[in-house]
């Protein structure tokens, strides 16, 4: 296993183990950057006479996905997705079929989980944790992620069933409440700091960041407690605590 990339924050070396971890899904434990460049460029390879590259479209997109997700009133992920596609291709010079939209979508639930995240859910598992999946997604499309995660997910949280996407706090609260604990009661490990730094900024919970090098910076007013390069640093990191 890898170790620990950064010191954990005294915030976390002075605090109590937490009975429940929640993770970030899609770039935490599942590999939604490969997932979504591979579904990008087959709709671009689709539409002959262009050179759009698969980076313009896919920054075009995060950009409205993100901004439809916090627009009222809330919608399902899978319509979110399809309309910020259809958008981004808009914006392009490119028209979006109903085939580009379910090979966008439909490719989300099969995406894989990385090498080491299987093994290391076991292994925290096998320590004792209780662990929850909070989402930015629907049911029906994170169950196919989740099948492949080896039965080691206790709860899964999804902005569908809290209808708000992260950044907004709802989502986490709700989540706290499904549980019965307290933000003290959670370590949130996650790979996205501008959706789950920013709710734990807010909150006050304590957060893992799992940065897999992919150019995603911090935000300028929040330090996550610990900082980790592959999700099996979460081991050692947490041997090094005592937990």
């Amino acid at each position: 296993m890898s170790t620990p990339s950064a010191s954990p924050k005294a915030s976390l070396k002075h605090s109590t183990r937490a009975p429940w971890l929640t993770f970030d899904c899609y770039g935490t434990l599942i590999q939604w950057d490969e997932g979504l460049r591979d579904a990008v460029t087959r709709i671009l390879q689709s539409k002959p006479g262009h050179n759009i590259g698969t980076a313009d479209l896919i920054s075009t997109f995060d950009r409205h996905e993100h901004a439809l997700e916090q627009t009222p009133p809330h919608r399902r992920f899978r319509d979110v997705a399809g309309e910020g596609l259809r958008l981004a291709l808009q914006d392009l010079g490119l028209q979006a079929s109903p085939q580009d939209i379910e090979m966008l979508t439909g490719n989300i639930c099969a995406m894989p989980p990385f090498p080491e995240v299987v093994p290391t859910l076991a292994a925290l598992k096998a320590r004792g944790y209780r662990l929850c999946i909070i989402s930015n997604t629907d049911d029906d499309i994170i169950a196919g992620n989740v099948a492949q995660l080896g039965g080691h997910i206790d709860r899964v949280i999804t902005a569908q069933q809290a209808g708000a996407y992260k950044p907004n706090r709802r989502l986490f609260d709700y989540a706290h409440a499904q549980l019965g604990v307290t933000k003290d009661d959670v370590v949130h490990i996650c790979a996205s700091p501008h959706l789950d730094h920013a709710a734990a900024r807010d909150i006050g919970f304590r957060c893992v960041w799992v940065d897999r090098g992919t150019g995603r910076r911090p935000l300028p007013d929040y330090t996550p407690d610990a900082t980790v390069a592959t999700l099996d640093a979460v081991v050692p990191l947490f041997d090094s605590l005592g937990w």
